[in-house]
């Protein structure tokens, strides 16, 4: 009757119940020191059943409330309290009213962005549950990728030892950006990647500061008749006296830039960015 919503059964005819499995039955009955006939026993006693792992991936944990996630089950998930453990806990479904357990072959993994500003936010009781890894770029994926003579992976770890001097180690770029010039190795998937993925990131990353933006492209140190991916969009002297007169354009630093869409198409451009200088 626990299991049956406090239902008794009636002298119908034989009809489905489907209120409770059959596995939730057998596990009432043993709480309960029934004992329960397994006709699969001789099968098992044979080949004894693998117990299959399962996985559950919650992506962008950080960005969730973590106590209408779990609830009740941040405390079942802890190892010692899962099904079969020696301090095993329950919880009541608030719906079904079913008691829940976290079984012990259930793995959870929780992805994020440690450069996410969100992650201030970070319940602490998941931090005490869960084991961090850190996965840092790795460029070696992109060993012996070479788009128009320019080296993907040393582009990359160039690109990301600049960042990690201008910011940290947690905002540099991922492998993951590139792993389409694997299969498709031309200059026009490389232009899309920096466009779409790499330029906007920096931009977020550096507060649209052109400057420091150049530093990590190596434009400063761009040779004559190579493209830089920023450009200064400066004016004529002539313009700031027009905006601010004559008296405040000597005081005034003209932050205007653009992205050099010729840069985008230059192999020139992307084999400077490895220019580490002398």
């Amino acid at each position: 009757m626990e299991l049956n919503a406090g239902r008794r059964f009636t002298l119908k005819t034989v009809y489905e119940i489907d209120r409770f499995t059959w596995p939730e039955l057998r596990q009432a009955l043993l709480v309960g020191d029934v004992k329960v006939s397994d006709p699969d026993k001789k099968q098992r006693d044979v080949a004894p059943p693998q117990i299959e792992p399962y996985v559950l991936i919650i992506d962008e944990i950080n960005r969730g409330n973590v106590s209408r996630i779990f609830g009740e089950l941040i405390t079942l998930i802890e190892p010692s309290k899962r099904i079969g453990a020696s301090e095993a806990l329950y919880a009541t479904l608030p719906y079904s009213r079913k008691r829940f357990g976290v079984p012990l072959n259930v793995h959870l993994i929780g992805t994020m962005n440690t450069a996410d500003r969100s992650l201030t936010g970070l319940d602490i009781a998941l931090r005490r549950r869960f084991a961090f890894k850190d996965m840092p770029p790795r460029p070696e994926l992109l060993e012996g990728v070479v788009v128009e003579d320019i080296d993907i992976g040393k582009m990359l770890r160039t690109m990301n030892e600049r960042i990690e001097v201008l910011l940290d180690r947690e905002h540099c770029l991922g492998h993951a950006y590139f792993l389409p010039l694997k299969r498709a190795r031309t200059l026009d998937q490389l232009a899309a990647i920096f466009q779409h993925n790499v330029l906007p990131l920096l931009q977020e990353y550096f507060f649209d500061d052109a400057e420091r933006i150049g530093w990590v492209l190596n434009d400063p140190n761009a040779p004559a008749g190579v493209e830089p991916f920023i450009r200064s969009d400066t004016k004529s002297r002539s313009t700031l006296h027009r905006l601010f007169g004559e008296a405040n354009a000597a005081k005034v630093r003209d932050n205007r830039w653009t992205i050099n869409e010729r840069a985008l198409k230059s192999p020139a451009s992307y084999q400077n960015i490895t220019n580490m200088g002398t």
